[in-house]
């Protein structure tokens, strides 16, 4: 069991979804299912993905996945990290994508580690540590 926690981002829950015992999946087992969970914004984005879809049986799927992960909600200390990370990252004109912002901001307000396969947005935010768990 990995003394760090993990916060999966939506391209890696994703991946899980797609592949129930490929990479992702691995490397939960590795780590523990203690260490990881997502975000309030990822349950966002995920269940839009399937109702825009309009397919049952992926909304149903998104369900049990959500069921068996811990979602974080956005607590206080979010807003700060929020704040700061939007001013600093669209001073120098390097912005990423508002959930983005958001996720990026919970990572860093609860020392978690953010797993993504959008290394080219997240690498750019100052002092989050990011893994790619899909990269070979």
């Amino acid at each position: 069991m990995s003394a760090h926690r993990y916060l999966l981002d939506t391209n890696i829950l994703s991946s899980l979804l797609k592949q129930p015992a490929g990479r992702v999946a691995q490397r939960i087992q590795a780590v523990g299912e203690d260490a990881i969970s997502t975000s309030i914004i990822v349950a966002c984005e995920l269940r839009y993905g399937a109702a825009k879809k309009d397919s049952p049986a992926l909304s149903a799927r998104v369900e049990q996945l959500l069921s068996t992960i811990e979602v974080l909600p956005l607590d206080e200390g979010v807003d700060k990290q929020y704040g700061a990370l939007r001013s600093a990252l669209e001073k120098v004109g390097t912005p990423i994508g508002a959930n983005d912002y958001l996720i990026a901001a919970q990572a860093l307000s609860l020392a978690l580690i953010l797993v993504t396969d959008n290394w080219g947005e997240f690498s750019r935010v100052p002092g989050l540590t990011v893994e790619n768990w899909l990269a070979p």
